[in-house]
């Protein structure tokens, strides 16, 4: 990498623009970068990292800091562009950092956002050719091209020596941050949290696992029992290595216990079963017996009831045969009282109906009285065509009724039709005239409408005018206030410093110690240093008049930024208001009034409330007119068509009443004393029916009469033929169905009972038993419960046992797996356990107690001290060379050391114990190899161009010379080194300088080149 040109405007110290010709200052290989202290030479870094980078190193990028000058005239951009030479391309590289600018438009700042540009220079062409304005898409390509990061190139091209001077003298840790950040070893780190978080990981499986394990053995010992061997105590904890062991023979020794108990419940149960069977035995014989001795007790009882309840079947016995006699008159008993109901219910029924007749036929035959209802018959027959002459009047009657009803509808309609349609047309033209009016309205409200939002927008706009030109006016007040604090605070700061450069000679002479050489000019002796004089200001008083001036500035940064944003808020709010206004009142600067557009709005919105409501009516409206217009229609037709009608049912009407009057003098022969024909005839059927009930109830009198005669004769003779003397006799003996059911039951129950109790007291072993003494089962039967008892305790006694060797087998063979699960684990855990503490540095293999991270860093700052070292001899005319060491230092862990080699003692030590001078070619040896060691990790790019910061007034004349000589052979290989340095000797020495010149109104650079620079 090559700087060719560097051009920074309004940046840091810079107001104006300022060019730097890298290509004139690299000529010569080594030039100066000099001015005094606060001028702007570390700006002149910071502005090629910005370029690159798009940030400036370390805490000069803190947050709320800006890169802008405070010299920088309004308007003007704060910029850098840097061309520089990358891998064999051309590169023109401009940025510009988000920063305050005054708006195009109105009064105040807006804020214009970060811009970058990438451009490559084309030599066929001659032209430069744009290649991306992303601030990320440059970035990627820039780092991609240097291989490097911000850190890196600050540390490896813009060396700054105070850092490394720290770093000599920094510990381990110290040491490892910055390397750490240089050869990014993040990922050997990263390793070594994915070893420990690994580690974690497989001890808590390992832990899980044993836990399990554990509770297995904890349930193991439950089922067990207490006094178990399985139930003891487990002494390993979860994670040591015995636990599996210890659980297995746990369980062991817990299974072959519960295997004895079940043998001996098993022969438990077996003599239990055997008692059983013997007091079952013993306990049937026992109730067999008893049973035997209560059969025979109980035939001797029954025998004795039966003797006294033999009179009683004897008894039933004769009622019974008397009753089966008597079954053979039974049918003539039966027919004989059926004949006798018939008998009486037809002289009821005839004699019922004889009260019904005249009193002339009150006692007349069936002949006769069948003559009279032949002669009603026939007279009831004439009287069939005049009941249709009668149905026919009435139908005539009936219809004339309906045509004088719709003769009276028809003239109500007629009425109020002529009334409805003589006021028509003035009802339409009200309904034409109210849905014109509506349609009207709808426009008007569509038009309101449109006016009526822009209204309100206005008068909203002006509420938020006048609110705005309040905080405006109070703004303006505070960045005036603001604008003068700051001027006064900036005065005086520039004061205060002023006087303490007036008397830096002296600050730097408080430092002096006798011996040590100074820092301005390196010389050891002191022979007359400055005294402070009366107005003397040191460095707090300066510090801290400029953060007076530094929060001063950004009060009335804000303030301004306030100022814009309210203005800009006023103008926008303002122009809105206006936004309305007609062609005339536009010409007027005076803003509409609020209370103006309030009435304006409200007067908009009644209007456009009234329109809107009579708009809405516009559909009812045209719906009203076609609906009286259908009327209209509807009504006129109707009124014919009734007109149509009267006449019509007038000539009807007048055949109907001609019809009904020859009808009428029909029937006034055919009704004789009734009200009708209908009812004429109603009466002779009613006649006729009576007459005929009358002569059938006396013909079936007369046949009951006859039946019963027949049945008495029928049943005196029954009753002789079966044995008895009268036909009551008979009747007496008959036993109804249930008294005869009853009888049998008892004597069949008796002769049943008989022979039962015959045949028990003829069993033999019935009656050997009787003669055996009383049988006692109660006795038998509590020792079969006994021995029932024991059984079930022996057989509950073996499932238990059972069931816990069932359950141990299942624990055990489920802690069998777990531990066959686990052994993998574990050695995973192992394994990964061995590893996490090799890389973090605290297995007992790792002898050094190096972390992984460490150890790649080590072997970095060995490749580190071997490059310083050839730059190191030199400088030191052979005497020093730089070594790492692997020693532990204390109880810190070892990798990090570095040591000096001092060959004029053949001593080995720390590389704290160098003088100032000695430190400073010897951090400055060790920062040129770390370049080398960092460009040939980023990928070998060459660095052509180099800066070292300071430290030289350190050394003497000749180390000086010698210090020189190696940055000139940096040469060789074609690059340019950059000194920035206000030691006035280097100035003598080195011909090529680019001077930066403190000005009150910003700092200017100045190129330099050969006798006219050493001439300066």
């Amino acid at each position: 990498m090559r700087l060719h040109r560097l051009a920074v405007t309004a940046f840091g110290p810079f107001g104006t623009t300022q060019e730097i010709d890298f290509d004139a200052l690299s000529s010569a290989g080594l030039f100066l970068l000099h001015g005094p202290t606060g001028a702007g030479k570390t700006s002149v870094l910071d502005a090629v990292c910005f370029a690159l980078y798009g940030t400036v190193p370390g805490a000069r990028q803190s947050p709320g800091s800006s890169l802008r000058s405070d010299h920088a005239p309004t308007g003007t951009y704060t910029e850098v562009t840097l061309e520089l030479t990358v891998g064999e391309r051309r590169l023109e590289i401009t940025r510009r950092p988000a920063q305050q600018r005054p708006k195009l438009r109105g009064t105040g700042f807006t804020t214009e956002k970060a811009q970058s540009r990438l451009r490559q220079y084309d030599p066929a062409s001659g032209e430069w050719r744009a290649l991306s304005r992303s601030h990320q898409e440059i970035g990627e390509e820039i780092t991609q091209l240097l291989g490097m990061s911000r850190d890196q190139f600050c540390q490896v091209v813009l060396l700054p020596q105070g850092d490394f001077a720290r770093f000599l003298r920094a510990d381990a840790e110290a040491r490892g941050k910055l390397l750490g950040r240089l050869f990014d070893t993040r990922r050997f780190a990263a390793v070594e949290d994915r070893l420990a978080e690994l580690r974690k990981a497989a001890e808590r499986e390992v832990g899980a696992g044993d836990e399990r394990l554990l509770a297995l053995a904890h349930r193991m010992a439950q089922v067990a029992g207490a006094g178990s061997p399985g139930a003891a105590a487990i002494e390993e904890r979860p994670g040591e290595p015995g636990l599996a062991d210890a659980v297995r023979t746990r369980a062991a020794l817990a299974r072959s216990e519960a295997r004895e108990a079940l043998d001996i419940a098993r022969l438990r149960l077996a003599a239990a079963e055997r008692r059983q069977a013997d007091a079952r035995a013993a306990l049937a014989a026992a109730r067999e017996l008893a049973d035997r001795q209560a059969r025979h007790a109980d035939a001797v009882r029954r025998q004795e009831e039966l003797a006294a309840r033999r009179p009683q079947r004897d008894q039933w016995q004769t009622a019974l045969d008397r009753s089966l006699k008597a079954d053979r008159v039974a049918p003539a008993l039966g027919l004989r009282e059926d004949a006798e109901r018939a008998h009486r219910t037809a002289n009821a029924h005839r004699d019922r109906v004889r009260a019904l007749l005249p009193a002339e036929l009150a006692e007349a035959g069936a002949e006769q009285l069948s003559t009279v209802e032949r002669r009603l018959r026939e007279e009831l027959g004439g009287l069939e065509a005049a009941r249709r002459a009668e149905a026919r009047s009435a139908e005539l009657s009936a219809e004339r009724a309906v045509l004088d009803s719709e003769a009276r509808a028809d003239e109500d309609f007629l009425q109020d039709a002529a009334a409805w349609l003589a006021g028509w047309e003035a009802r339409r033209a009200e309904l034409r005239r109210h849905a014109e009016d509506a349609q009207e309205a709808t426009a008007r409200a569509e038009q309101l409408a449109g006016r009526l939002e822009p209204a309100r927008r206005r008068l909203a706009a002006a509420r938020r005018r006048d609110a705005l030109a309040a905080e405006l006016t109070a703004a303006r007040e505070r960045l005036t206030a603001a604008r003068e604090r700051r001027n006064e605070r900036h005065e005086h700061w520039l004061d205060l410093k002023s006087r303490r450069l007036r008397g830096i000679a002296a600050e730097l002479a408080a430092a002096l110690e006798p011996g040590a050489p100074c820092q301005v000019c390196g010389s050891a002796a002191h022979p007359d240093p400055a005294r402070a004089t009366a107005d003397h200001v040191d460095r707090a008083a300066e510090d801290a008049a400029y953060a007076d001036y530094a929060r001063a500035d950004e009060a009335r940064t804000t303030a301004e930024t306030s100022v814009a944003a309210t203005a800009e808020a006023w103008e926008a709010a303002r122009a809105e208001a206006r936004a309305g206004l007609r062609p005339g009142d536009a010409a007027d600067p005076a803003d509409p009034a609020v209370h103006e557009l309030v009435h304006e709005v409200d007067e908009l919105a009644r209007q456009h409330a009234e329109a809107h409501a009579l708009a809405a009516q516009t559909h009812a409206a045209r719906e009203a007119l076609a609906r009286a217009e259908r009327e209209y229609e509807e009504r006129g037709a109707a009124q014919r068509e009734a007109e149509r009608r009267v006449a019509a049912r007038t000539s009807r009407r007048e055949a109907l009443e001609q019809q009904q009057a020859a009808l009428e003098a029909e029937l006034a022969v055919s009704r004789g004393e009734s009200g009708s024909v209908a009812a004429h005839a109603t009466l002779l059927e009613r006649r006729i029916a009576l007459l005929t009930e009358a002569a059938e109830t006396v013909r079936a009198a007369e046949a009951a009469a006859r039946g019963l005669k027949e049945a008495d004769d029928r049943l005196a003779d029954a009753a002789f033929k079966a044995g008895f003397a009268t036909p009551a006799e008979a009747a007496a003996a008959l036993l109804d169905e249930p008294e005869r059911r009853a009888f049998q039951r008892g004597v069949d129950a008796w002769q049943a009972e008989a022979a039962a109790v015959a045949d028990r007291l003829g069993e033999a072993a019935t009656a050997a038993a009787a003669a055996l003494p009383p049988a006692d089962p109660a006795a038998a039967d509590a020792e079969h419960t006994a021995a029932e008892r024991a059984l079930r305790e022996a057989d509950t006694a073996l499932a238990a046992v059972r069931e816990r060797c069932e359950a141990l087998d299942r624990l055990s063979r489920q802690a069998d797996t777990e531990v066959r699960r686990l052994g993998p684990l574990r050695e995973e855990y192992e394994r990964v356990a061995r590893l996490a503490a090799l890389a973090a540095g605290t297995a007992a293999e790792n002898e050094r107690k190096m972390r992984l991270e460490s150890y790649v860093l080590a072997a970095r700052l060995e490749q580190v001290a071997a490059a310083a070292t050839a730059r190191l001899q030199r400088m030191s005319s052979g005497r020093y060379t730089l070594v790492h060491s692997d020693a532990r230092s204390g109880g810190r862990r070892a990798g990090l050391g570095l040591h000096v080699v001092d060959a004029w003692t053949g001593n080995e030590r720390d590389t704290a114990t160098l003088s100032g001078g000695e430190t400073f070619f010897a951090s400055l040896a060790l920062a040129l190899g770390l370049a080398d060691v960092v460009t040939d990790e980023a990928g070998g790019v060459r660095l052509d161009t180099l800066f070292i910061d300071e430290g030289f007034g350190s050394l003497d004349d000749q180390t000086l010379d010698e210090v020189l000589d190696v940055l000139d052979s940096l040469r060789e290989r074609d690059r340019s080194v950059g000194i920035v340095s206000h030691v006035g000797d280097l100035r003598r020495r080195i011909p090529a300088q680019l001077e930066v010149v403190k000005a009150r109104h910003g700092s200017t650079v100045r190129l330099r080149t050969g006798g006219d620079a050493l001439s300066g």
